[in-house]
């Protein structure tokens, strides 16, 4: 059965992880513990972890148990001079543009930042939409309603008609389980075994990877 639908995380997916942004955006998350929730440093790094691994993102755990505001949080976060940490990948576009099929953002960040990265990356206008974190909330990768309102928001395709790339196998195995075709994106062969379809570490790789799906 064909692709018809591709999900394309965008943070250490669209550009290599290597650059040092994801690293730098939880610097920002750390700095808003501190600086607006007033948690204090020694159990920032710790509580951050938590969040992640038991709510899928900081944000989902700590508005769990602060006053939070969603869009302070998100704004303040991202803000940063993406230009210095990423830029265009060659033949990236071409790719994306050339895919039979419809591509949307799926994202545990927002619309805003989202948007922030195609300008920098060159991508603006690949993509039909952006299904952001607010978009799925309260929910986010990798939990299964994400992908429910994922597809949902994508036009009701059927799962097994659509595929998706992520750096994070943990959102690769979840994908997998909800029958999405899950293509795990690293700069170079995982060393251990994944519970990916497919592994892409070049983008000219995946309109193969996609018409043998």
């Amino acid at each position: 059965m064909s692709i018809t639908t591709v999900f394309f995380d965008l943070d250490d997916t669209l550009y290599p992880a290597s650059s040092g942004l994801w690293r730098a955006i939880k610097d920002r998350i750390g700095l808003y513990m501190l600086e607006r929730l007033h948690i204090p440093a020694d159990q920032i790094a710790t509580l951050r972890t938590h969040y992640y691994e038991t709510y899928g993102t900081a944000l989902r755990g700590l508005e769990r148990e602060y006053p939070l505001d969603k869009t302070d949080f998100l704004a303040y976060v991202h803000d940063l001079p993406l230009a210095d940490y990423i830029g265009p990948t060659l033949g990236l576009r071409a790719v994306i543009e050339a895919l039979p099929a419809r591509k949307f953002i799926f994202t545990n960040a927002d619309s805003a930042h989202a948007n922030r990265v195609l300008t920098t990356l060159g991508l603006v206008g690949c993509f039909d939409g952006i299904i952001d974190v607010l978009a799925v909330s309260p929910h986010c990768k990798p939990m299964p309603e994400s992908f429910e309102l994922a597809l949902k928001l994508a036009g009701n395709p059927a799962s097994n008609q659509c595929a998706i790339l992520d750096d994070l196998p943990r959102t690769i195995c979840a994908a997998r389980q909800a029958g999405i075709f899950s293509i795990l994106v690293s700069e170079t062969a995982p060393t251990a075994e994944v519970a990916a379809d497919a592994v892409l570490t070049n983008w000219q790789q995946l309109p193969s990877i996609l018409a043998n799906a």
